[in-house]
């Protein structure tokens, strides 16, 4: 199989993981590799992941679900629990149109407002309502389930009555994946997720597995005998030799953590860290906290348990020791403010999690895998206030 996996199978394998769907309209060259490679891509993505590679005339789509729904795995646009059910109710609105159809901004707010579940009536006077609705539309235009063709939306804000045309594409009657039920039949996610393992129950372990490696910072030894950290030691050869004969990743095991690293940045990839400013500062505060590991020993684990006022500390040392370097966005934020954009931060790639009820935070071991420290000689020389 190694041998008809190229490197252009890799490239397109990273790109069928990296993007929800590759469509042939928009990226020819792409979708032409992949359909080449069809055969040795479906097998692999059902032998490791148990998924299913969808090549269609009009796009390549792999239908990439988890083996544990995470926060970040969320649309990134929407901002709260509305924009959801909006979207749902879109879905729903364009089942009832044919291909090419077309539809206006007026006949959507009609047809979601009679359909949305919620307790609470929508209002398109609301302004919320209505941005909310601005996010959904967005949103499903650049994923490509609707084509945008005349109007201003952004004006749909401050007007409830402005008025827009948009058009339904082919695409729209892909976006949602088949169950083997009625969907309607699923009560919950847990039920949607235990239809993934019927259908090849023996495999279970392997498929479940490779989709947290791939579709997780990271995977960690959550009890004594864990049988998914069995798997990821007793077969850490294998893995390694797999992962880096079909992708551009490097399988790294540790007592307590399992993960995919890359040894060069590469654009197609989502990876840490990123361009943002909570990347420094993330690397900067495991730096002071290995530094600290006496006053915080890690348990058998390897996380670290601190109350909010402890990590307040650890945060403010780290304040004083780097703050200087840091953009003026979080150099000017109170200390409360800086905490809960690290804690965000440090949440969304699993190093971390903060306890509601109890107010503990706990620092898990992929905290530790990479610091960030000045240079001994570090000055701050004309520092730039202009940036963000």
């Amino acid at each position: 199989m190694e041998k008809e996996f190229d490197e252009k199978a890799k490239e397109a394998l990273t790109a069928l993981f990296e993007h929800f769907w590759i469509v042939r309209e928009k990226e020819p060259e792409l979708f032409q590799k992949i359909r080449e490679r069809e055969k040795v891509l479906k097998r692999y993505v059902q032998e490791k992941f148990g998924y299913r590679l969808i090549i269609h005339r009009y796009f390549a789509k792999l239908e990439k679900i988890p083996a544990e729904p995470e926060a970040w795995m969320g649309i990134e646009s929407f901002q709260e629990p509305l924009d959801y059910a909006l979207f749902c109710c879109l879905l729903a609105y364009l089942e009832g149109k044919a291909v090419e159809e077309k539809f206006l901004l007026s006949d959507v707010c009609e047809e979601i407002k009679a359909m949305y579940p919620g307790e609470t009536a929508l209002d398109w006077t609301n302004y919320q309502h209505r941005r909310a609705l601005i996010r959904v539309l967005k949103t499903a235009e650049q994923i490509g389930i609707v084509h945008h063709v005349d109007g201003e939306l952004e004006a749909f804000a401050n007007q409830e009555d402005e008025e827009a045309l948009y058009e339904v594409p082919v695409l729209s009657r892909y976006f949602m994946r088949s169950y083997p039920k009625d969907f309607i039949q699923y009560e919950t996610i847990e039920q949607l997720l235990e239809e993934e393992w019927k259908a090849a129950p023996d495999d279970y372990r392997r498929h479940f597995i490779y989709r947290q490696l791939f579709l997780s910072p990271v995977v960690y030894r959550r009890q004594k005998d864990d049988p998914n950290f069995y798997y990821l030691r007793n077969f850490r050869h294998r893995l390694r030799d797999d992962i880096e004969a079909h992708t551009d990743f490097r399988y790294e095991l540790y007592k307590n953590a399992a993960l995919l690293t890359i040894s060069e940045r590469q654009h197609v990839y989502t990876l840490f860290p990123n361009q943002k400013g909570t990347s420094d500062i993330i690397l900067h505060f495991a730096a002071v906290v290995r530094a600290h590991l006496d006053n915080y020993p890690p348990d058998e684990y390897g996380q670290i348990r601190v109350t909010m006022p402890e990590f307040h500390q650890l945060l403010n040392r780290c304040m004083e020791q780097y703050g200087e370097g840091w953009s003026k966005t979080y150099r000017e934020m109170t200390l409360a403010q800086l905490s809960s954009e690290l804690l965000s931060a440090l949440k969304e790639w699993k190093m971390a999690e903060h306890e509601q009820e109890t107010g503990m935070v706990t620092l898990y071991p992929l905290l530790g895998r990479l610091v960030g420290r000045y240079p001994d000689d570090f000055l701050m020389k004309g520092r730039d206030d202009d940036d963000e």
